[in-house]
């Protein structure tokens, strides 16, 4: 394996799931500002996810719909002069 290629600065991190709050705890090297205290009582850098395993249709079995930019508002309205009535 090559020397000096792989991140020195691996830490245990909680990472939160934001559709669902679901968190786990790991080891990561990702950057974070934030800080929560975790189930042992000390506390981790946080990560936000905006899609874990709990909450992904590939895992979860469950075809979800987030509409989360209102892309389908936004296509009727720039397209509703060309749908005829």
């Amino acid at each position: 394996m090559k020397k000096d290629v792989h991140p020195e600065n691996y830490r245990l991190v909680v990472f939160k799931d934001m559709t669902n709050d679901y968190t786990f705890l790991s080891k990561s090297c990702a950057a974070s500002n934030e800080t929560v205290q975790w189930e042992d009582g000390n506390e981790y850098p946080l990560v936000k996810l905006d899609i874990s395993h709990m909450s992904h249709p590939f895992f979860t079995g469950k075809a979800q719909f987030v509409d989360t930019a209102g892309r389908i508002d936004k296509f009727k309205n720039r397209y509703a002069r060309h749908i005829k009535k």
